[in-house]
């Protein structure tokens, strides 16, 4: 879930591999991985990631379907 789930934020947002890359100060190589599935991310790197789309974790990762459930009401 989560590599799909990555890259529909990211086309929604209608950002580039190269630019999430370089927000989380990763290589597009490293972000072209998880998005194809092939490596996992690190616990800050998923943090960089939610705090990048400004998402929560658990949407991020597929736990649930409210990318906004980190945010106070």
């Amino acid at each position: 879930m989560f590599p799909q789930r990555l890259k529909e934020i990211r086309k929604s947002k209608h950002i580039t591999q190269k630019q999430v890359a370089s927000a989380i100060e990763a290589t597009e190589r490293s972000y072209q991985s998880y998005e194809y599935g092939k490596h996992q991310p690190t616990l800050p790197v998923l943090i960089a990631l939610a705090d990048y789309f400004d998402v929560s974790l658990d949407y991020l990762t597929g736990r649930c379907n409210n990318p906004n459930s980190h945010k106070l009401p």
